[in-house]
């Protein structure tokens, strides 16, 4: 099945030297001190949870055999995040869901391996982890991860997991967050977990070097709005619990954004004299934390507007196939 695509990933790894060189334990782009993060619970009904630590958002499901897991943050909370999820059931985790690459939401991929969990995410996650990327905006590397944090199943546009009583659905979006993205419904709970395709009350990122794009944001916001209703529970990439209201309030932020950055393009407007132009400055006050969230999101968003290539894939995509 795909395991068989980990081998041939392996061997490209093994016969390409030390530019493959396993990665070192994700860790975030700033100090956290792990041993005093804590993970908080909240319940979304129905067997279904939410929890909050370090990184991005985490989505529990609970069947009657075993426990879907929608990603898995960064490595040193795999015992926290395991004991938190022990307190909610005694069922074993049966699968771990990469909504995307990035190592917030993929730096526990390893250690739950190990624990016999079954790690599936979107196609190019698998690419790009095994691959090393790029930060468009600052130039840093990220080195390939190790073969044992990649993901063991992948898929390329649709895929269901099902566990006794529970089943998840996967859909890629592309080119949004990044050009792996995948969502989660949980169809009978109506629970959609969005990965950072969404984040409640703030900018998002937008990987523009590594496949990700403003129209796949918004694009990704339609898909949500047409599934969910008043009383759907939306666990975002980050940012608090949601509802369709503030998924609406986000996509009108998308746009908003969008709009204003098009025309400053169009203009012939330079990357830096759009962000002292200070296009959001309206929006910033519930958007941005901070002076940099600000800057950074106005920079992501003219680049996936003014970028005439498109972000190189890893080149070893042309071996793999639909599973």
């Amino acid at each position: 099945m795909d395991r068989v695509r980990i081998a041939v990933v392996a061997a490209m790894i093994a016969l390409s030297g030390p530019v493959f060189a396993q990665q070192p334990a994700a860790s975030p782009p700033h100090p956290v001190d792990f041993s005093k993060v804590e993970i908080k619970t909240t319940d979304l009904g129905d067997n279904c949870y939410m929890l909050q630590g370090e990184g991005g958002n985490i989505t529990v499901a609970v069947g009657k055999d075993g426990i879907i897991m929608v990603d898995g943050q960064y490595a040193p909370l795999h015992d926290k995040i395991k004991a938190a999820i022990q307190a909610i059931s005694k069922q074993p985790i049966k699968y771990l869901i990469n909504t995307h690459y990035h190592d917030d939401h993929t730096g526990g991929n390893e250690a739950f391996a190990k624990d016999g969990v079954i790690i599936l995410s979107q196609i190019n996650v698998m690419n790009r982890l095994a691959a090393g990327t790029t930060n468009g905006l600052t130039g840093a590397k990220t080195p390939p991860a190790s073969q044992a944090a990649l993901p063991s199943d992948t898929y390329i546009n649709f895929s269901k997991v099902r566990l006794s009583g529970r089943v998840a659905d996967l859909k890629h979006i592309p080119n949004a967050h990044t050009d792996g993205d995948t969502y989660v419904w949980f169809k009978t709970a109506n629970v959609l977990s969005t990965g950072d395709t969404f984040t409640n009350g703030l900018y998002p990122n937008i990987d523009f070097a590594n496949g990700g794009h403003i129209n796949g944001m918004i694009a990704a916001t339609d898909a949500y709005l047409k599934l969910a209703n008043a009383r759907t529970r939306i666990v975002p990439g980050h940012g608090p619990l949601a509802d369709r209201a503030a998924l609406m309030e986000y996509r009108t932020m998308l746009v908003t954004a969008r709009e204003r950055i098009t025309k400053l393009v169009k203009e012939g407007k330079s990357e830096d004299e759009v962000v002292a132009a200070k296009p959001f400055a309206d929006l910033d006050p519930k958007w941005a934390p901070t002076e940099l969230a600000s800057k950074n999101f106005i920079r992501v968003v003219y680049h996936s507007l003014a970028d005439k290539t498109e972000a190189k894939r890893p080149s070893f995509r042309r071996f793999f196939r639909r599973s």
